[in-house]
């Protein structure tokens, strides 16, 4: 026994070194690997949302892969068709560009103007009048320049120094587009794999499920079980009450813009009600799109400022009011844990980060909940 208790301080801080490197692999992981697994997430989630829709065909007598390519297609004809008319819309947007582009140079000159005016009031203002009267006109500047130019030189003037120009190489029209694209390949090769990543995760649900819970033992299946079906139950809620929320936003802010006739009132009420759900900065984003539709339509800055109010008092209301009933009662986090799962999953992932981080970490405490020895954590997760 007393060789054993000298041990114990080096076991722990060995257990504490390798839980730390392990935490710190995690991280580099997530982020070296992110479009793989951001792919990855997004498809989990989509197939939990779905899964309900498959489950009904399934109960009619219809195969599982049948209802599977049924719910899958269809979800791919509604996108598109979304997608189809959002394109429209933005393609009558870009061909109105001209007159955005000169209401904003009208603007910028207006602005400049108005702070020349403050500026010289503010000098009137300051400055005696006297100081201002001894003050040479410009006229008067302007004739003794003249002046010095026409008196013969008395001293020669120095030599120019010599411009030094470096000139680099062009890049290459291949490597300049390559480079370009590459930014962009990975993303559209993960995303190309999202609809058969869902396909087969619906169409083998229940092979996937057997196979899951064998890795563990009898006692603990249960558990794995219900932490599962935990875990659907927090995506699918979080999602849809989010759909909800961003369609009653959407309506709402529609019919706003629709009474004061703003320009492609369709698609800036659709961006601005579902931008409003995006955690911190979602108020910024959700006026942004509806006060650059306005720029050509109203020249008075009431109308600005009305624009703006509203989206406010709709954001305000929509995440004080309706969030917590709709999203807020299925997910179960406080709002510490929502900020730093913001911050962490931002880092790692950056914008699609913040729309995934509360389903992630929804999903992680379902399982800390279901499972004993990691309740603790589900507790300081929790609201």
């Amino acid at each position: 026994m007393s060789t054993a208790e000298p041990d114990l301080p080096v076991n722990q801080t060995i257990r504490a070194g390798t839980s730390v490197l392990a935490v710190a692999a995690a991280v580099a992981l997530l982020y070296f690997g992110r479009v793989f697994f951001i792919t990855l997430a997004i498809a989990i989630i989509i197939a939990f949302l779905l899964d309900p829709v498959v489950t009904m065909f399934v109960r009619f007598r219809l195969p599982r892969p049948v209802a599977s390519f049924v719910v899958c297609s269809s979800a791919l004809v509604l996108l598109y068709l979304l997608g189809l008319g959002l394109y429209t819309e933005f393609a009558s947007f870009v061909e109105d560009l001209p007159a955005y582009s000169q209401r904003i140079n009208d603007l910028v000159d207006s602005v400049a103007t108005q702070v020349d005016q403050v500026e010289k009031r503010t000098i009137e203002t300051i400055v005696p009048k006297r100081f201002q009267d001894q003050q040479p006109s410009t006229a008067q500047a302007a004739a003794k320049v003249k002046g010095r130019k026409n008196a013969p030189a008395q001293q020669t003037a120095p030599p120019p120094i010599p411009e030094v120009r470096i000139h680099t190489d062009p890049k290459p029209l291949l490597a300049y587009l390559y480079g370009y694209l590459r930014s962009f390949y990975d993303v559209l090769l993960m995303a190309s794999f999202v609809p058969f990543l869902v396909y087969f995760m619906l169409s083998w649900r229940d092979h996937m499920r057997r196979r899951f819970l064998y890795l563990f033992s009898a006692t603990d299946r249960y558990i794995a079980g219900k932490s599962w079906e935990r875990m659907a139950e927090m995506q699918r809620g979080y999602v849809i009450g989010n759909f909800i929320l961003g369609c009653m936003l959407a309506v709402l802010t529609c019919c706003f813009f629709f009474a004061i006739k703003l320009p492609y009132w369709p698609l800036i009420g659709v961006l601005s009600g579902f931008l409003s759900l995006v955690p911190y900065v979602g108020l910024l984003l959700a006026i942004a799109p509806a006060l650059v539709a306005a720029l050509p339509a109203f020249s008075q800055p009431g109308v600005y400022i009305l624009i703006a109010a509203v989206i406010a008092v709709l954001h305000l209301v929509a995440l004080n009011l309706l969030y917590p009933k709709l999203v807020g009662s299925r997910v179960h986090l406080n709002p510490l844990v929502v900020t730093v799962a913001l911050m962490l999953w931002g880092t790692l992932w950056g914008g699609i980060g913040l729309l995934l981080a509360i389903p992630i970490t929804a999903g992680i405490k379902a399982v800390f909940d279901n499972v004993a020895r990691l309740q603790g954590y589900g507790k300081l997760l929790g609201d």
